[in-house]
């Protein structure tokens, strides 16, 4: 992989916390509840399956009952969520993973446990889920598994009737996530870290090794600008 560790380090800048992302209103406790109740009803009884395609993989933030490599067909990664907070701020804004239509997408089905599943989803929907004008990247997909097709959650799945992404030209994209840092790290860290987890899990995506390539050279570039 051509955006190393060392390339990485080039883009992570100490940056602080300008609070919520601009234009955005926060999600409220009782639009967080009101969103899980809806999980719930919609899972009707059902163990409660998520499907992970990017940081969730690496950092899921909650003990599963089970997991197993799923496929969802008819969606794609892609860096179409443009961002102007955690990796990146209003100055220099950046680009963060959502499923877009077309193709097919190569992930990891995690089971919430039972004895835990309202908090652990309710945690999960906060982090995923910030501000009520997103509320609707919360969706099922349908899933293929080795045990069958299910049904399993997902985070950012974009609808044109949405309109919350917008997938750019990969030289525009590669711009951005070169130089986008927040004070949860940059956009080239992100990337990084996803490929390296998929490759741990034995996915190759081949649209994000081309991006990482353009990643590294944009960030040389500016060194040696």
């Amino acid at each position: 992989m051509q955006l190393t560790p060392e390339l990485v380090a080039l883009t992570i800048r100490d940056v602080r916390d300008d609070g919520p992302e601009p234009g955005w209103t926060p999600l409220s406790e009782t639009e967080l509840d009101d969103l899980v109740d809806r999980i719930e009803r919609e899972a009707a009884g059902e163990p409660l399956l998520v499907f992970a395609y990017g940081s969730l993989i690496w950092n899921p933030e909650f003990e599963p009952a089970s997991r197993e490599r799923a496929t969802a067909y008819g969606w794609h990664r892609s860096f179409s969520l443009k961002i102007q907070r955690w990796r990146a701020t209003s100055e220099q804004p950046g680009l963060m993973m959502a499923l877009e239509r077309g193709g097919q997408c190569d992930g990891i089905v995690f089971e919430l446990s039972a004895d835990r599943r309202r908090q652990d989803l309710r945690a999960l929907v906060a982090r995923e889920i910030k501000y009520s004008e997103v509320m609707d990247m919360v969706r099922w997909l349908p899933v293929r598994t080795e045990s069958g097709a299910k049904k399993a959650l997902t985070f950012w799945a974009s609808t044109k009737r949405a309109g919350l992404t917008k997938p750019l030209p990969v030289a525009e994209a590669s711009s951005l996530i070169a130089t986008a840092c927040g004070e949860g790290g940059s956009c080239a860290e992100y990337l990084h870290n996803t490929i390296v987890d998929l490759q741990a899990e034995g996915i190759r995506d081949r649209n994000l090794w081309r991006l990482q390539e353009l990643v590294a050279a944009e960030i040389l570039a500016r060194q040696n600008a």
